[in-house]
């Protein structure tokens, strides 16, 4: 990547920090993948109780494999199924720790999500006493129509293809407004405040992850 583009895409991260922060978010910046697992593992004291959305960008940057490496009380979602993870999904509200990304993030410092079951934007906006969003600079939008695009155009596709739904835009790459019952956006959340203190922590991190 060109300097010049380095230091565009820094400037625009330190707009969105500015903006997380104003809307009572935390917000850090680590400028390579590299970094993050460090930065999470400094973060969330040993022993505590943690589990996870699901995450191509958790996965790319190795804090899956952190989090199911013994330090933590893990709620692993990927152990269980039927009931057994319904109920797992329940007892993530009580947690010390939330991790997952975010499909957007606004230079306004909103958080933009779409969700199938919505687990993942339940978690977010209520339980856990913590919530930690690692988020790749390509997923900054200018605002929420801007986000709204990101999703249909490639997050959506690109998860329904990695989870081999069977929708419209897994075969079109675009958002058809479909009625699916495999259909992933069920569910929109925007936080455009957070009332709590410093209880939702943005990690911004100066490379692309996940989609």
């Amino acid at each position: 990547m060109h300097e010049a583009v380095i230091q565009n895409t820094e400037r625009r991260i330190q707009r969105t920090m500015e903006a997380l922060r104003a809307n009572n978010m935390e917000a850090y910046y680590v400028k390579t993948a590299a970094e993050v697992r460090p930065f999470v593992e400094k973060m969330i004291p040993e022993g505590a109780v943690v589990s996870n959305g699901g995450s191509v960008s958790l996965a790319e940057t190795g804090v899956m494999d952190l989090l199911a490496s013994g330090r933590y009380q893990y709620l692993d979602r990927s152990k269980v199924s039927g009931e057994e993870l319904a109920a797992l999904y329940r007892q993530v509200f009580s947690a010390d720790w939330y991790l997952a990304s975010t499909n957007a993030v606004t230079e306004a410092g909103e958080l933009y999500n779409v969700d199938g079951n919505a687990n993942r934007v339940a978690a977010m906006t209520f339980g856990p006493q913590n919530v930690l969003l690692v988020v790749g600079c390509n997923k900054i939008v200018k605002d929420i129509h801007a986000a709204a695009r990101r999703v249909k155009e490639i997050a959506a596709p690109a998860n329904t293809d990695r989870l081999g739904c069977k929708t419209p835009c897994a075969v079109t790459g675009t958002c058809s407004d479909c009625h699916s019952p495999a259909r992933i956006c069920c569910t929109t959340t925007i936080h455009r405040y957070q009332r709590i203190p410093g209880r939702i922590k943005v990690l911004l991190v100066g490379e692309s992850l996940g989609f």
